[in-house]
């Protein structure tokens, strides 16, 4: 995987402390820490429901002394953005050709060095959706890596990791675990967000 802020000595313990100001100032708080057992995973970023839910996730991160990686529409990462987005540690993602997301995704965290999160939102866009998307759960299951729940609750303006999730390979019964922790986390827009889909 490439290189990110995230792994560039000195800026990071930069932005570190900026986004701890930040959120400190504009009223949020970050719970939970990463085990240190859990190096590799795959994380949920649930809901995802508003352009904001990227710039608070980054700065999740950093507090959390994240190693992130996340994916995104292809479409942002046109200059002239391209770049800092992948800086920021986006994977640009075609959807209409993107056939094997998941085993490409999975190969990359099993290949990577050191510790390494793969966010991917379980909605798939940040518009309404009836039904999540799996790709996140096969993503763990083939690279034999936890799912990390982690969330933006914009009621309580809290953000941050829940439990970590093994998948069984039973994905109709662990798609209900996984679902019941967010059934009480509330998205920016909160009507573009159902846990029980």
């Amino acid at each position: 995987m490439h290189r990110t802020i995230f792994d560039t000595p000195g800026v990071n313990r930069v932005f570190r402390a900026l986004s701890a100001a930040i959120l400190r100032l504009s009223g949020w708080k970050v719970e939970g820490r990463l085990p240190a057992d859990v190096g590799k995973c795959v994380v949920i970023a649930a809901p995802h429901t508003s352009n904001w839910d990227l710039p608070y996730t980054l700065m999740v991160a950093f507090v959390l002394d994240l190693r992130i990686y996340w994916m995104g529409k292809w479409q942002i990462f046109r200059p002239p953005f391209g770049g800092l987005m992948r800086w920021l540690g986006g994977i640009a993602v075609r959807r209409e050709t993107s056939n094997n997301l998941v085993a490409e995704a999975a190969q990359a965290l099993v290949d990577a060095d050191g510790p390494v999160q793969l966010i991917v939102p379980p909605e798939g866009t940040r518009s309404k959706v009836r039904y999540w998307k799996t790709g996140f759960y096969y993503i763990a299951l083939q690279a034999r890596v936890p799912i990390v729940l982690a969330y933006l609750d914009y009621t309580r303006k809290v953000g941050g990791v829940g439990p970590v999730f093994h998948p069984t390979g039973d994905i109709d019964r662990d798609m209900v675990t996984i679902k019941a922790f967010y059934a009480n986390i509330r998205g920016r827009h909160a009507d573009q967000f159902d846990a029980q889909a």
